[in-house]
């Protein structure tokens, strides 16, 4: 397989024209006629991940995250980024960055999420594009059974992975939870729309403390926070389903490297 055979694939899954304006999704390095024999999926294309990529052997890294979210100007391997670039490019490693058009997708970032915290069935996005009701930000579904916030968010503990951010819970923990609504990443931009929703608690990553503050007081669903990479990570093994069922003959790893940026809790 070359890098193009593989790209095709991920972006008929993650189509680029879905991703923010802003965004920086594709190729970051690489020669399309490269071959590609091992992928490795990762959430941040940091320097751990990097070495990682080396030990295992891969030809391409494709991570959620982009490198350089803002224009740059230069890659000089007196900066962190610009010596992970010379890395990858010394080794023959691409780089490939699935962002905001993986997180709509259907099945996205949250889809993954969802599964992870054990919502089973249907799920809907929780904000829907205009011109297609399948696709969108953030997943709603529901739980198995009704239980309570706090037997909930030991279960959500348990099937993401463990960063020292854990996860915080802001609500009754005698509260009865059924409906519930998540998004991977920072979502505190879709906390009305999971008011509007009506679903029973809104797990998510990196809320901040005024926001959730009027939200609970004015009544919304109870909260759980938890790390912004824990939430992400389990679309890798998602992704990495993608080119095993699509017939491109590559061997593909997810990285256990945990990349989150907070390192200890006390």
């Amino acid at each position: 397989m070359t890098l193009t055979d593989v790209i095709e694939e991920l972006e008929a899954a993650y189509p680029p024209a879905r991703a923010e304006s802003w965004d920086s999704v594709g190729l970051v390095c690489g020669d399309p006629a490269q071959p590609v024999r091992r992928v490795l999926f990762a959430v941040d294309p940091v320097a751990a991940v990097a070495q990682e990529a080396l030990d295992w052997g891969a030809d391409l890294i494709v991570v959620h995250h982009p490198l350089y979210l803002r224009g740059t100007t230069s890659v000089a391997a007196n900066t962190p980024k610009g010596r992970l670039v010379h890395t990858l490019i010394k080794h023959d490693v691409a780089l490939y960055t699935a962002h905001t058009n993986a997180d709509v997708a259907n099945p996205g970032v949250s889809d993954a999420l969802a599964r992870a915290v054990g919502l089973t069935g249907d799920l809907v996005p929780l904000q829907p594009f205009p011109d297609d009701p399948w696709r969108g930000l953030g997943r709603i579904g529901d739980l198995p059974s009704k239980t309570t916030l706090g037997e909930f968010a030991a279960q959500a503990a348990a099937g993401l992975p463990r960063t020292s951010w854990g996860i915080r819970v802001a609500g009754d923990l005698s509260r009865p939870v059924s409906r519930v609504a998540v998004s991977g990443g920072a979502g505190d931009s879709l906390l009305g729309t999971a008011r509007a929703a009506g679903v029973d608690v809104f797990l998510t990553a990196d809320l901040r403390h005024h926001p959730s503050s009027e939200f609970l007081e004015e009544g919304g669903p109870a909260l759980i926070d938890a790390a912004h990479w824990a939430t992400e990570w389990p679309w890798l093994d998602s992704a990495a389903s993608v080119l095993s069922s699509s017939g491109v003959t590559v061997e593909t790893r997810v990285s256990a490297t945990v990349t989150d940026a907070w390192t200890r809790g006390y």
